[in-house]
């Protein structure tokens, strides 16, 4: 791969900005990915989804209400492929509020598990940088990220600044909650 990995096959990028732009394929392969990820301990777990583990079915329609939201100056979907494949993927959105139009939001920033540990995730976070800068005219990005998985030294290896923390915001389970980590960067 040429921007991460090892291999043959180039790790190459696509938006989709419009709902017309989720074709059945795509459809399908964000749903697999999203599926895998939840199921193998990922935390990205929309609020919409029940906690592991989770099927298609469950899936399914919260890909649909992320599709139909797609617009070009308001939440864009960055996908990376390989080989044709979906290796990973992110949202990233605006509020058109005037107080906040500057900042994006990044969500949903997963890895399919066969394409872990080669560099996908970092190359998706760098590419949305550029995205968000150049495209949509955004200035800064936020995000959060669930403690304890190792989530907060990978996005300040990019160059994020954790910037608070709700203790114990997010329940894994009974007796097991985690802290929300916010973290920003500057375009």
């Amino acid at each position: 791969m040429t921007a991460a990995g090892s291999g043959s096959e180039s790790l190459t990028f696509r938006q989709i900005t419009r709902p017309d732009g989720m074709t059945p394929e795509i459809r399908e392969q964000l749903i697999d990915c999203w599926t895998a990820v939840v199921n193998t301990g990922g935390a990205v777990i929309a609020a919409d989804l029940p906690m592991p583990p989770v099927g298609a079915a469950d899936v399914s329609p919260v890909v649909d209400r992320l599709a139909a939201a797609l617009d070009p100056d308001r939440s864009r979907l960055l996908l990376a492929t390989v080989g044709g494949r979906l290796a990973g993927w992110l949202l990233v959105r605006r509020d058109p509020h005037p107080l906040i139009a500057h900042c994006g939001v990044v969500h949903h920033v997963q890895t399919h598990p066969r394409f872990r540990r080669q560099g996908i995730g970092a190359a998706l976070m760098e590419r949305v940088r550029l995205l968000a800068r150049e495209e949509m005219g955004l200035e800064r990005l936020q995000l959060s990220a669930r403690a304890g998985l190792g989530l907060e030294e990978f996005y300040l290896r990019l160059g994020w600044t954790e910037v608070g923390r709700w203790p114990g915001a997010l329940r894994v389970a009974p007796g097991d909650d985690r802290d929300d980590i916010l973290m920003s960067i500057g375009l």
